[in-house]
């Protein structure tokens, strides 16, 4: 690849923020001991409020949004990585605070990458991105605290977005019997497709709870949603039951009471996908080579050129996108 590259640049404008795709060189990349050949990124919830200009994410313009990417090392000075190793970086405000993966090169520094599996491409890994490296930290701290297919069903809150999604297909991989939360009933038989036995209409759930405990129905929640939702899941835990908290689409406050902990045991499990240490995302990575089906991701996936970007990012914070959206950067 020669100095030239494309990239979305976002730059602060009259009402928000403007993107348009702009031609760059090597000079304008940020500082990093390791230079990438991006081949795929991906759209993030996260992603769309950074292209609407939504929370303040980004505080320096011009910016290139992307919290994802995989791709091929360029150049190095990293003892840690060579020209032609792959890799894949989530996570670590890149997108954010620094450039990130949506253009044809990046430069980060190099304790952020991780190796990506030999029996993972690009394309896949980025159709985990960060969503379905978050749902796999998720059934990782579901397992560490006990909680097996024997314990009863696990549900997926946000069950057709990202997280949700592969949640379902890697819980459901790994012989648990998982129910599945969504909004769209309609999408009801392609969350089955994908592993759920049961959907959950999202309005059962959405209510604050009449009362601090209920029957026992979940033994274990990946739950990508929060406010409302969270609070009428905790009162229907099974005994020793866990919740693993990824998400809070639904909203940041939680409307609850400390019973179902007092009385139930149950625990409520923060994933940070963010900062999470290398040697967590390395497991977390290889394990989503062995346990998530790639054809179930497949399904779940659709590829998009890097200029249709701007246009998902409103349809990704409406919830109007379904699955995984991986974006081409090289299209």
């Amino acid at each position: 690849m020669t100095d030239g590259f494309r990239a979305l640049v976002i730059d602060e404008a009259e009402k928000g923020v403007s993107a348009s795709i702009q031609q760059l060189t090597d000079d304008h990349l940020p500082d990093g001991d390791v230079t990438v050949a991006i081949s795929h990124s991906t759209l993030n919830y996260k992603d769309g409020m950074v292209l609407k200009g939504i929370g303040r994410l980004v505080r320096n313009y011009p910016h290139i949004p992307g919290i994802d990417f995989a791709g091929v090392v360029e150049s190095s000075t990293s003892n840690s990585y060579k020209p032609g190793d792959k890799v894949v970086l989530t996570g670590w405000r890149v997108g954010e605070a620094h450039w990130g993966g949506y253009s044809q090169k990046a430069r980060v520094k190099s304790d952020w990458l991780v190796p990506l599996p030999s029996a993972m491409s690009e394309q896949r890994a980025m159709a985990i991105g960060t969503a379905g490296f978050t749902a796999m930290l998720a059934v990782m701290e579901l397992e560490a605290h006990g909680i097996t297919p024997d314990n009863g069903p696990v549900l997926v809150t946000g069950g057709n977005g990202g997280v949700g999604g592969v949640a379902i297909g890697i819980l459901a991989g790994l012989g648990y019997e998982v129910h599945a939360s969504t909004g769209r009933p309609q999408l009801g038989d392609h969350l089955k497709s994908i592993g759920a036995s049961e959907i959950v209409p999202r309005e059962e759930l959405d209510v604050v709870p009449e009362r601090p405990l209920a029957s026992e129905r979940w033994a274990g929640v990946v739950d990508a949603v929060g406010g409302n939702t969270l609070a009428s899941i905790l009162p229907q835990m099974k005994y020793r039951g866990a919740v693993a908290a990824c998400g809070l689409a639904g909203g940041a406050e939680l409307n609850s009471t400390v019973i179902p902990f007092l009385l139930r045991g149950v625990k409520l499990l923060g994933i940070d996908s963010v900062m999470c240490p290398f040697d967590q995302r390395k497991i977390a990575w290889e394990r989503l080579a062995t346990d998530l089906s790639m054809e179930s991701l497949d399904a779940l996936t659709e590829i998009v050129p890097l200029g249709d970007i701007p246009d998902l990012a409103g349809k990704i914070l409406k919830g109007e996108t379904q699955g995984r959206v991986v974006v081409d950067v090289n299209a």
